[in-house]
């Protein structure tokens, strides 16, 4: 693995583009991608939030029995909506790799062993919530071992969602391959944890609005199963959790957007953001309105609520969508140009073909062109001769250095941040004291 990733590591941050058709236009695979994606997460959602209430009420049901029962009645939904997940996860799945298939594969790869342990943690985790549904009765005397069970499928329901984050979070961010080595590596990139709070929010909310409405049916005999607790107590206590976490949303939201780097927030996100937020605000009125009002008109407004909040979600699971074609548009041009190139150079080969493969290296080994292969493979990506790339161009870091090898030297394997508006620019460790000699002095040879 750690061979794999040196490999990684020294290949070019601008791979060249695999040049096959699509099977489908691009804008109906992105629409595929975005409603196949909100109907899987929302499933992975109730199975995360249903585990989590489940796991509560249960812990709870220590004390109060009747919160027992409530566990094994939202316990009894966990299953279903696991399955629904999976197969509802293919589809989102392929239509990522068909779109994005450079950027998935090279991060797949980066976060190496831990992607790969989804299948047998998934496998676990669905093994545990069975064991825990069928053994209810039979480990009635041995709550802790039973609560066990749960909590450890709750804590695996918990970290697979945290790979995919990661994993997916990081093909967004070619420039930060040569810096990354392993899942610890890409878990600390900065935006990771705040936007997994927030899909821990939207996992609660979700299962709470579900749960509102699955208890709060006509045809759920509700008395039959509760003596002390009425339905009106258990809505509220949902309906309140939907709330309170959606408006801890609009404090997480915020944080969120500023953690994202900064080449993806443009004003096409802003407003699908902003106008997400804005469907959301009567959702939670009218919510509020349940709670505070009369016991029997908690449910009045429901029906608008799920639709404001559809979408909400809709609206966001397009702003993930925006982001991301808006954070890798520049990579993806040069990818393109590159590729044209590798082609055209590919085809006067072919048309030509050199008679002398070693003389014509020796012809064309230039004292720049070992230097400007080592350019190409770590810094094209992010800069370019003249004008803004990703970074400054070429010729303002000639302008800066010249004359200071050991300065530009240093920068590359340490660089810091000197101006606004500039990503970081990560750091190369990985390459060799000749490599950042070639590198620095055909930098500072370009005119």
């Amino acid at each position: 693995m750690n061979h794999m990733l040196t490999l990684l590591q020294s290949v070019t941050p601008v791979p060249r583009d695999i040049p096959l058709a699509l099977p489908l236009p691009e804008w109906l695979l992105v629409v595929l991608l975005v409603v196949s994606f909100l109907a899987h997460i929302i499933f992975v959602n109730l199975m995360l939030g249903g585990s989590l209430l489940t796991l509560w009420a249960q812990v709870k049901g220590l004390k109060n029995k009747e919160y027992d029962t409530l566990a094994y009645e939202i316990a009894k939904t966990i299953t279903v909506n696991k399955s629904l997940a999976v197969v509802l996860g293919v589809a989102p799945l392929l239509s990522i790799n068909v779109l994005y298939t450079v950027y998935f594969y090279s991060a797949n790869a980066l976060t190496g062993l831990m992607w790969i342990a989804i299948v047998p943690l998934v496998t676990a985790a669905f093994l545990l919530t069975y064991l825990h549904k069928y053994t209810w009765h039979k480990l009635e005397d041995n709550k802790g071992l039973h609560i066990s069970i749960l909590a450890l499928a709750v804590l695996i329901f918990l970290f697979i969602p945290l790979i995919f984050l990661t994993n997916i979070n990081l093909m967004l961010f070619p420039e930060k391959w040569g810096t990354i080595k392993g899942f610890m590596s890409a878990l600390a990139l900065p935006n990771v944890f705040p936007r997994y709070l927030h899909f821990l929010c939207a996992s609660l909310a979700i299962t709470g609005l579900f749960l509102f409405w699955y208890l709060g049916r006509n045809r759920y005999a509700f008395e039959t199963h509760f003596k002390s607790i009425t339905r009106y107590d258990i809505r509220k206590q949902l309906y309140s959790l939907a709330l309170g976490v959606s408006v801890f949303q609009f404090v997480l939201g915020p944080l969120v957007l500023i953690t994202l780097p900064a080449k993806g927030v443009q004003w096409n996100l802003i407003i699908v953001i902003l106008c997400g937020a804005t469907a959301a605000l009567p959702a939670m009125y009218w919510m509020w309105k349940g709670i505070t009002g009369k016991p029997e008109e908690i449910g009045m407004n429901f029906g608008k609520v799920i639709m404001a909040m559809t979408l909400t979600v809709l609206l966001m699971a397009s702003g993930r969508h925006v982001y991301r074609s808006n954070a890798l548009a520049p990579h993806k041009k040069l990818m393109a140009e590159k590729t044209k190139a590798f082609e055209r150079l590919s085809a006067e080969a072919r048309a030509h073909p050199a008679p002398d493969e070693s003389t014509t290296a020796q012809a064309s080994g230039t004292p720049a062109a070992p230097g400007a292969a080592v350019f190409q493979a770590n810094c094209a990506s992010c800069h370019k001769k003249e004008g803004r790339l990703v970074g400054p161009p070429v010729t303002e870091m000639v302008s800066i250095y010249q004359g200071n090898l050991p300065g530009l030297k240093k920068w590359i394997r340490q660089p810091g941040k000197k101006r606004e508006g500039y990503p970081q620019m990560p750091g190369f460790p990985q390459l060799s004291e000749q490599e950042l000699t070639i590198l620095t002095d055909y930098i500072l040879s370009v005119k």
